[in-house]
């Protein structure tokens, strides 16, 4: 009988020193997109997805992440008896059920296998989805949602893949394609940031994974890899010897939010598709006179 996954990890301890000094207090994770943190992005593709738990990878001054997935009673209190409905309801609306969300601390920066690892005891035996909040994508259904339709047919493990243009695959780690179709063919092998003329694919890994919990005692005897951290990469290539390992190329665009030019890209695009600010702003960008600056 097939696992359902119920919950999903994010990991959010890292230091985000591409946004310095942005970040010295505040998480990377709580940059905006429009309106909305990085990591509600994630947890909104999670619940469309139908997970249940939220398990989040922690480190030093990330609490104000547990502060956003809580109630804000003064906050809810002074916006209901100033009549501002919608506001409350949208609050209240992103709020994860109570009891469905689990913190834990990764307490040394040893990589995102051991961030991975350090969430073992909260998921358990069971399969678990994996979603970096960097990547933001532009997709519907959701892209772990299309992940999850391939699971139930696929079982095993599942990641979500995008293509790039050939001469940006020694910037991924990208995967050996095998036998099937786009929505869910077999993954042989994976290559972390291969020359252009070695490259086996220019399918990239966006940072979408449903695995199964096997991928934890690998993690926990892994040797340090690649920036002498724990990579989970090199995990998944054990553990791919023993299960399947299915890709899913989805119908979408990630945007990567760890960089200073796809977080930028990622507010534009994001703008543009809300009906409440997009004639507003293509005014304020024919202001600017953009064809004089390129």
């Amino acid at each position: 009988m097939s696992k359902r996954v119920r919950t999903a990890v994010f990991p959010v301890a890292g230091l985000g020193t591409r946004f310095l000094p942005a970040t010295k207090a505040m998480p990377k994770e709580m940059l905006t997109v429009v309106d909305r943190p990085l990591i509600q992005y994630a947890v909104d593709e999670a619940r469309e997805a139908g997970i249940e738990h939220f398990v989040f990878v922690t480190g030093r001054n990330k609490g104000v992440i547990e502060d956003h997935f809580d109630r804000q009673f003064e906050l809810e209190a002074t916006l209901e008896s100033r009549g501002k409905v919608a506001a409350l309801e949208e609050l209240q609306k992103d709020l994860p059920s109570a009891g469905r969300t689990s913190f834990t601390r990764q307490q040394e920066p040893l990589g995102l296998g051991h961030a991975v690892w350090c969430a073992r005891d909260i998921v358990g035996d069971q399969p678990f989805a994996l979603l970096l909040p960097d990547m933001v994508f532009r997709a519907k259904p959701g892209v772990l949602k299309q992940m999850m339709d391939a699971y139930e047919e696929s079982q095993g493990n599942v990641i979500g893949v995008e293509e790039c243009a050939w001469e940006d695959v020694s910037s991924y780690g990208v995967v050996v394609r095998g036998d099937g179709p786009d929505k869910s063919f077999a993954i042989n092998g994976m290559v972390e940031k291969p020359k252009r003329d070695e490259a086996p694919s220019n399918l990239f890994i966006s940072g979408r994974y449903i695995l199964q919990p096997e991928i934890f005692a690998l993690l926990a005897e892994q040797t340090r890899g690649a920036g002498n951290e724990i990579q989970l990469t090199d995990a998944m290539q054990t553990l791919m010897s023993q299960q399947r390992f299915t890709g899913v190329k989805y119908e979408g665009k990630v945007y990567d939010c760890g960089s200073k030019l796809g977080f930028l890209t990622a507010n534009v695009v994001f703008a543009l598709d809300r009906a409440d600010i997009r004639p507003g702003f293509i005014d304020e960008l024919r202001k600017l006179d953009l064809e004089s600056e390129l």
